[in-house]
């Protein structure tokens, strides 16, 4: 029988899901699979077989066919880990701060909230000793006041909300897509129109799930649209600004690798190696003098627009690019005027 009454003995639930109405019939690993990060099938299989995987309180086998509104839980006799969160005075670059919001300029390499081994040295580790005496910071919650988030290594302005109040009315725009936000990027190669469009479905690449990977033909993921115009050529990379009209996981290194201009120094999606340029010694110093400067993917969040939840009033925030990034800005001009590059 592939099903099985759940034992009422003590066991904690780690994961929920709820199948939609309009749910297929699909095998509930590779359901699990699409739903879960960092985590395989195989291992999947071995939680069902382990009996820890139930659909409407009952045990199921790995090819249990998953229909519309089942109820999913993955369960451990183990309670999940609760990350205890610590404030940590840690300096912060605000650029505003009201009753409601602060708006913080991030640097490159902060990670925004605790998990993934990351459980201290966060920007909300850093928020909690700033805002201590804020009730919101207090409650234990893992992720207090974000209405969104930005990378570890990608730089510029977060905003946190500061009540409930200010939390559902500024998470309510990030849904609606009613913000406004530019990032600059710095890209191998020149860009043939001096602006234009990426669309491009953006999923979990199934050979790597904490990359994304545009499928083209919209057979997966979710929708994407990255609007970009060129701000300067600097011979074999140029500098140009983003504009999302969705906010996904990676969109704007996910889709410039899709059209072979990935991010400079960009790691992950292949922008660390020389992609342009001569075959000189020289160059090739120059170049990896920038990576050496500028140790991740060039990506800054420029700006940031919305509606303020108190005043009602349309509200518009800049920040400065980062010393690293600002540097190695500086180092391709120079470059492309024939000077002689700076090799430290």
């Amino acid at each position: 029988m592939q099903e099985e009454q759940l034992d009422q003995n003590e066991l904690f639930e780690h994961f929920r899901f709820v199948a939609d109405k309009g749910q297929n019939a699909l095998r509930i690993d590779k359901f699990l699979f699409n739903k879960l990060e960092n985590t395989s099938r195989s291992r999947i299989q071995a939680a069902a077989a382990a009996g820890s995987i139930l659909v409407n309180n009952n045990r199921v086998k790995a090819n249990y066919k998953v229909k519309p509104l089942d109820v999913i839980s993955i369960v451990l006799p183990n309670p999940p880990r609760k990350i205890k969160l610590i404030p940590q005075d840690i300096p912060l670059n605000i650029v505003f701060e009201d009753n409601d919001l602060i708006i913080v300029n991030k640097n490159p390499g902060m990670v925004v909230h605790p998990g993934h081994g990351n459980y201290s040295g966060t920007l909300i580790n850093a928020l909690m000793f700033h805002l201590q005496d804020n009730p919101m910071f207090q409650t234990g919650e893992e992720r207090p006041g974000l209405v969104h988030r930005i990378d570890k290594n990608t730089s510029g302005l977060l905003l946190v909300a500061k009540n409930e109040m200010a939390m559902n009315k500024l998470a309510l725009q990030f849904f609606n897509k009613t913000t406004k936000r530019t990032y600059q990027a710095l890209v191998w190669g020149n860009m043939e129109e001096s602006e234009g469009t990426i669309t491009g479905n953006l999923g979990r690449n199934p050979k790597d799930r904490t990359k994304m990977i545009v499928f083209p033909d919209g057979s997966q993921g979710k929708h994407a649209v990255t609007h970009y115009r060129v701000l300067e050529q600097l011979g074999y990379v140029n500098l140009i600004e983003c504009r999302l009209e969705t906010g996904r996981t990676h969109q704007i290194r996910s889709h410039f690798q899709y059209i072979k201009h990935p991010l400079f120094n960009d790691q992950e999606y292949g922008g660390d190696k020389i992609l342009r340029g001569t075959t000189f010694t020289k160059y090739k110093q120059f170049v990896n003098n920038c990576f050496t400067i500028l140790p991740r993917q060039a990506l800054h969040a420029k700006s940031l627009g919305f509606i303020h939840p108190t005043s009602g009033k349309e509200v518009f925030y800049e920040s400065e690019l980062p010393d690293d990034l600002e540097t190695v800005i500086e180092k391709w001009r120079k470059y492309i005027t024939g000077r002689e590059p700076e090799v430290d």
